[in-house]
């Protein structure tokens, strides 16, 4: 293959792999001891439905993420109760943001300075300076967080646990609502 067309193709995977790096990131952990398999319905554990709201949680995007919880739920085939004691298992839901700082540091390019001739001692020959430093860049961002749990009714016991971490963007805050509901669909796909 062409050197130049691989160059090429190599740089498109580059950038396409640095634009896919901001999706969230999705993990679980699942009580062994609780067999989740047969559960058909659901419930709030409480009324409030979050666990520990933030101080400064929108109450409007609350709401959102109350119905997209439930409504992820649902399109698994679960069935929602209005009472507790009545479901199979019982859900809640934890979400927020911390200001994050990134510190990257790395060798600066390699910077030397040569020449031949008198020397700056009167030496004659080879005369030069090698110097390497380093670059710090410092980047600060928003993470958000929205972890759901499941509670199994029948033993008061703690069933299912799964998460989603991603840096927020600009783009995430101006439009929330689609990007809750895909890390939400997300988590909820985990849950088995």
């Amino acid at each position: 293959m062409n050197p130049i067309k691989l160059l090429v193709i190599t740089s498109l995977i580059v950038f396409t792999a640095g634009c896919a790096t901001n999706s969230a990131k999705v993990n679980f952990d699942k009580n062994t001891e609780i067999e989740t398999i047969n559960y058909k319905t659901f419930a709030w554990l409480t009324n409030a439905k979050i666990m520990a709201a933030p101080v400064d949680i929108n109450p409007v995007m609350k709401e959102r993420v109350d119905k997209s919880i439930e409504d992820a739920f649902i399109a698994k085939g679960y069935r929602l109760v209005d009472n507790a004691e009545n479901a199979d298992f019982a859900i809640s839901y934890t979400v927020g943001s911390r200001d994050k700082i990134k510190v990257n540091s790395y060798p600066a390019t390699y910077n030397s300075g040569f020449g031949w001739g008198r020397g700056y001692y009167g030496g004659r020959g080879y005369y030069g300076t090698m110097s390497m430093g380093t670059e710090t860049s410092v980047r600060q961002y928003t993470e958000g967080k929205l972890a759901i749990d499941v509670y199994d009714v029948k033993n008061h016991q703690p069933a299912w646990h799964g998460w989603a971490t991603k840096r927020l963007s600009s783009e995430d805050k101006e439009t929330p609502s689609a990007t809750l509901n895909e890390i939400v669909i997300k988590v909820v796909n985990q849950f088995k």
